[in-house]
């Protein structure tokens, strides 16, 4: 049985939502927190967009996003689908018509603005497609493009202005006795964003899909990622999640992912715990951990591994972690097994020594999941 077990005193109550289901992933209710990204390809460009999406799927991907800005887009929906392992969503904003298109081309769900779909006639068109498609509906309120007269009535975007263009748009779609959406109330900024996700939780029993809108690059998106998901998650509300960054659409997965396994929400792949490093390390920590992450990307089985420099904090961090090695003197360190003192090891061969260790324990707890099924 792994160590990276949940322990009571970090336990996180989720706040109760209706399930609805995206394509054969089920979003809110008691199902797992699903990770989202969106592709920056042409959707025209097919081949390129099969390819991004399938990274982002062997990434862990469970949800994947494309923009359908024209008709041709649409109509390449009908190639991509069927060449993709996750349900596809597609993102449309101001022109009705390409919603409709998507939900005939196989779009597991339809994001829709309601600051730029158009309508009320429009978006009951919209919602008579997903109905016949069987598509979710994704209601995605943006500070940046709210209606008019929410502008008007606020002077300016706030959390109150998107929670009552959320709940408006939500009223339509329960008047027309469609219920299996999910909504989201980004923001750019933090404050912003979190203050809308706090009111609207409290405003409706909808699945919640969190994010930080336009967080920016790969370091910085990422911080506010985590400052403002990280404390709606902690308090229970999300139950699907996208980290928006001008970077790779894999990078926001793994983001993601990071973002949910620290708060033990979310579990895949090796967790690595290590030490920054100091003059007392046995071992050059920082190339051996840069080393052991891209080695290991291809587990999938959530596990833990420790990766301290030396012994004044690496035996401990050791007995909670499923595999570790903490640095000692004269060239060699300790390696731990299941928390417990196993054997030294010359440091000259951690690397290849800890991924065979680490590969035995993923498919051990793998026979273990498999025994329990």
């Amino acid at each position: 049985m792994s160590l990276n077990h949940i322990r009571p005193w970090r336990h996180i109550e989720r706040r109760k939502s209706r399930q609805i289901m995206v394509g054969n992933v089920p979003v809110g209710g008691d199902a797992p927190i699903s990770v989202q990204t969106m592709t920056n390809t042409l959707t025209t460009d097919v081949k390129a967009t099969i390819a991004q999406i399938q990274a982002a799927a062997d990434a862990g991907a469970d949800i994947v996003r494309v923009s359908v800005p024209d008709e041709g887009s649409s109509r390449a929906l009908r190639d991509i689908v069927p060449e993709v392992s996750v349900p596809i969503v597609a993102d449309i904003h101001f022109h009705y018509k390409r919603g409709i298109e998507a939900a005939e081309a196989g779009a597991a769900c339809l994001r829709i603005n309601p600051g730029n779909i158009g309508d009320e006639k429009r978006v009951k068109e919209v919602i008579k497609a997903a109905r016949d498609h069987n598509c979710s509906i994704r209601i995605g309120v943006n500070a940046g493009s709210l209606e008019k007269h929410l502008l008007d009535k606020y002077a300016e975007p706030c959390p109150d202005a998107m929670v009552e263009s959320g709940l408006d748009h939500i009223k339509i779609l329960q008047d027309n006795d469609f219920h299996e959406f999910k909504i989201s109330c980004k923001a750019s900024d933090v404050f912003m964003a979190a203050a809308a996700y706090q009111q609207l939780a409290d405003s409706t029993d909808a699945p919640i899909h969190l994010g930080i809108t336009e967080a920016g690059g790969l370091i910085s998106g990422t911080v506010k990622s985590a400052i403002g998901m990280g404390n709606l998650l902690w308090a229970g509300i999300g139950d699907t999640i996208r980290v928006s960054l001008s970077a790779d659409p894999v990078e926001e997965v793994k983001m993601g992912f990071e973002i949910l396994k620290s708060l033990g929400l979310r579990h895949r792949g090796v967790n690595i715990i290590s030490c920054p490093s100091c003059a007392r390390q046995g071992f050059d920590v920082i190339k051996t951990v840069e080393t052991l992450e891209k080695r290991l990307e291809h587990i999938k089985t959530p596990m833990s591994l420790s990766i301290i420099g030396c012994v004044v904090n690496g035996p401990g961090e050791a007995l909670m972690t499923d595999v570790g090695f903490t640095g000692g003197g004269a060239g060699s360190g300790m390696v731990y097994l299941a928390g417990a003192q196993s054997h030294k090891l010359n440091n000259d061969e951690m690397v290849e020594h800890i991924v065979e260790q680490v590969e035995k324990k993923a498919a051990q707890l793998d026979a273990e999941a498999a025994k329990s099924f």
